[in-house]
């Protein structure tokens, strides 16, 4: 299949069980329940409101997911719009075929569109930096929880409003299903 015949829109109620059913299969027998089962309590926590939802469709089927949801930063919340990316999944027979990168360029371009100015994620630093990501803790940007040493560098931010990074510095906040430390181990 090509990137062509892969549509990316944003999701709805109703494709919630397929939704969840494709971080059962991006992650696997394990790790799949415990994301799918953060990603059901994500979509119905108020405090990640306002949230992006976007799935990629191939001939009727969601083959992948990502999720954005508020964020704000400490100590001054509320001076600039933020959001974190968490979590991208792709089915396992569509990985390394560009889907992920193409729900990543519709989302952060749906959310430029809206204003917000700073997009963090916490993941493969090979993989977000072709998306304009960059380590945000070296920038004076904090996770919500302390990332090891040797996994600084995959906490990341990226803008989408020009030099708004170097207007802020603090502790990124998040929703309160993403707000535990088993999720901030990179």
């Amino acid at each position: 299949m090509t990137q062509a015949e892969v549509k990316i829109r944003n999701a709805n109620e109703q494709d919630r069980d397929s939704i969840l059913a494709v971080h059962m299969d991006a992650f696997g027998e394990g790790d799949g329940e415990v994301i799918a089962k953060l990603v059901d309590e994500m979509l119905d926590d108020a405090s990640g409101e306002p949230m992006l939802s976007l799935i990629a469709e191939s001939d009727g089927e969601l083959v992948g997911h990502l999720l954005f949801t508020s964020a704000s930063i400490e100590p001054d919340p509320g001076q600039v719009s933020a959001r974190i990316l968490a979590p991208l999944a792709i089915v396992q027979n569509r990985q390394r075929q560009g889907i992920g990168g193409r729900l990543i360029e519709s989302g952060l371009r749906q959310l430029e569109e809206c204003g917000v100015d700073l997009v963090f994620v916490l993941g493969y630093p090979d993989y977000y930096s072709r998306f304009g990501f960059q380590p945000a803790g070296v920038q004076g940007l904090q996770a919500t929880y302390p990332i090891p040493p040797r996994n600084a560098d995959a906490w990341m931010v990226t803008e989408l409003t020009p030099r708004m990074i170097e207007n802020c510095k603090g502790t990124v906040r998040c929703s309160k299903a993403l707000d535990h430390p088993k999720y901030w181990a990179e």
